[in-house]
């Protein structure tokens, strides 16, 4: 379905940036204005194990917005905003967009934002969030974007990190069925951070407008419309654009860094290569500007190929329904539609026969991409059987910025196996390793890393930690960067990413991934989503548990559903898996990004203390799934 592989050229490409990956990516940046070319396309010698272009000197927002109002097309629509949470739907042209960013740069100027400063973006879904970060990218500003509705601890340990001279926010955030006031988990994080911005200013929405404190805040529509348009600032490529903590983290957090001339050649590339999309093409990420898919493939991948982006305030479904995604889609023409596993599942769940996804007209969509977690290959073939499309599941993460691996629509896709993240991009060498950091055998488990150098956009250190980058990332395999992600390369390339290196459990000395097992749970007619826990057990070590929640309308009962999904495990995987219990729960614990929180479940399997993760999208789910969990280890 995802093509016959006759027409791919992956292979030729992949072996050319092997022989010369310097020549690879030096042709990629000529993608890239550049104020000042690289004096070299990769340094070895610099930062922790090396820096792309050095030398070279850019703006991003110049590359992002100037250079097409300059070629003639600042007509064309670059950010459509489709906002069912408050029924609006505008779009802004690359000269209405790069008027709105040069004054809002000017407002961030008038109040000492300067080359170097940071400024910490606390938004929802509008307008405001992508023109706030292209802002700072002008003026050579780092800004650190933090999840809208974050807890007031977790914004206050980033800005205490980051040390922003300004913060932009907004008064509130929506949800389905409720108003975030974001405003007084603001002003609550500043004061518990020991850094304080000197200017704060918020986007007074309607729906819930809040009090400004003198002398610290300001409304930033006012202050946007009052300023100056601030030019484009040009920048060291090695310089930061953005800080992006990742979530989760416990104690300090941990702020991925992100280079600019890396970043824009990389990120430009990428949408040719990876999407097959280019100027003029309509692209949506059903992500949020508050994660990396978001930053990638929301507002600078896009708005440096020259596509027009969606930027989407609304749910994949009860907004109103789980046709959401596919009237976006229709409406705005999108070509390329990129969603999280979850967001497909949730919508699989809602409407199994695609009955309301056949009441939109689809026929300019050419392929969904799906990341964020590993998506099951029941999913992967739902999706296509409906949607008579390619249906590629690709890999990467907060810290490569851009995918690891994949289908590459820019040199004709290759056959897909459902299940796995595709091939590396040119660019990545992934290896499956064993403990000692022996290459282990094609088809065979192992930890999956990448050989140095990472390649462009690849984060170059943490923020303020080259020491802490080392031992998180360098240390376990040395010469490759450590993935945290288990999993295989197989005979033919094809690299299946498992589980986090945390989710391999042992039972009874085996070596079993629990992505496995939900791969079998999946592919069950009646089961819409699944997660498997390894949990303690006296006589295994560790056995699995499933949880598994139920498609719609499904038509046998439980204890039914629950014996057979044993039974499929056991005839799949085998015996030695221990599989023998699952649990019907209506929901999962899953963060805002969509990825279930199973390094949490596990702890309380297993009668262990934990913490309510600050990323999770709702935590009465914890509570619900935790009595489950407890009454099932009795």
């Amino acid at each position: 379905m995802a093509g016959d592989g006759g027409g791919s050229r992956y292979d030729e490409v992949y072996a050319a940036w092997k022989r010369d990956p310097q020549g690879y990516w030096a042709e990629a940046a000529r993608g890239i204005a550049w104020d000042r070319p690289p004096e070299r396309v990769f340094d070895p010698a610099l930062g922790v194990y090396g820096r792309w272009f050095p030398g070279g000197r850019l703006n991003t927002c110049h590359n992002a917005v100037d250079r097409h109002v300059a070629a003639g097309r600042g007509g064309q629509a670059a950010i459509v905003w489709d906002s069912p949470m408050t029924g609006r739907c505008e779009t802004l042209t690359y000269a209405g967009l790069q008027s709105r960013v040069a004054k809002l740069a000017g407002a961030l100027a008038a109040r000492g934002v300067g080359k170097g400063d940071r400024v910490v973006i606390y938004m929802p879904m509008v307008p405001e969030a992508p023109i706030a970060m292209l802002a700072c990218a002008r003026l050579g500003a780092i800004h650190s974007v933090v999840f809208g509705g974050f807890a007031a601890a977790e914004l206050a340990a980033r800005i205490a990190d980051a040390r922003p001279k300004a913060i932009v926010s907004a008064s509130c955030g929506l949800e389905p069925g409720r108003v975030v006031a974001y405003k007084p988990l603001l002003d609550a994080a500043i004061d518990l951070s020991p850094h304080k911005p000197e200017a704060v200013l918020i986007l007074q929405r309607e729906q819930a407008p809040c009090a400004l404190r003198p002398g610290r805040d300001e409304d930033l529509l006012l202050a946007e419309a009052a300023a100056a348009p601030h030019p484009c600032v040009p920048v060291e490529s090695t310089d930061p654009l953005y800080i992006l903590y990742t979530s989760g983290t416990t104690g300090a957090p941990k702020g991925i860094v992100r280079d600019n001339g890396g970043h824009a050649v990389a990120l430009h590339h990428s949408m040719g290569l990876v999407y097959g999309v280019g100027a003029g093409d309509v692209y949506w990420a059903a992500s949020d500007v508050g994660w990396v898919v978001g930053h990638s493939y929301i507002v600078y991948g896009p708005l440096l190929a020259g596509c027009t982006t969606i930027l989407y305030e609304g749910k994949p479904v009860g907004t109103p329904d789980a046709g959401a995604f596919w009237r976006v889609c229709a409406q705005h023409g999108v070509k390329v539609l990129f969603a999280a596993p979850t967001a497909i599942r949730a919508i699989k769940k809602e409407d199994p026969r695609g009955e309301l996804m056949a009441r939109h007209d689809l026929w300019r969509l050419e392929a969904l991409y799906v990341a964020g977690e590993r998506c099951d290959p029941d999913t992967v073939t739902w999706a296509q059987a409906l949607l008579r499309k390619p249906v590629v599941d690709h890999w990467w993460q907060t810290e490569t910025g851009w995918a690891i691996t994949g289908d590459f629509r820019g040199l004709g896709l290759f056959p897909v196996k459902p299940g796995s993240g595709g091939k590396p991009a040119p660019g990545y060498e992934v290896v499956a390793l064993d403990d000692a950091g022996r290459e282990v055998p094609r088809g065979q488990i192992g930890s999956l890393a990448v050989k140095l150098p990472l390649p462009p956009s690849g984060l170059p250190t943490l923020w303020n930690a080259d020491e802490r980058f080392r031992e998180a990332y360098l240390s376990a395999f040395p010469g490759h960067y450590s993935t945290a992600d288990a999993g295989m390369v197989d005979e033919d390339g094809y690299v299946w990413v498992m589980s986090r290196t945390d989710d391999i459990i042992n039972v009874a000395g085996h070596r079993l991934s629990t992505g496995a097992m939900e791969e079998v749970l999946a592919s069950h007619p009646d089961v819409a989503e699944c997660a498997v826990v390894g949990v303690k057990d006296s006589l295994k070590g560790q056995v699995p548990l499933g949880l598994v929640v139920l498609k719609a309308g499904a038509a046998k009962e439980e204890a039914e559903i629950v014996a057979e999904l044993a039974a499929m495990v056991r005839e799949r995987i085998g015996p030695v898996a221990a599989f023998k219990e699952a649990r019907v729960v209506q929901r999962l614990p899953k963060t805002r990004s969509g990825k279930i929180l199973r390094a949490t479940l596990r702890r309380i399997a297993d009668g262990e203390s934990y913490t309510v993760p600050p990323t999770i999208d709702d935590p009465a789910i914890l509570d619900e799934v935790g009595a489950v969990l407890r009454a099932a280890m009795r």
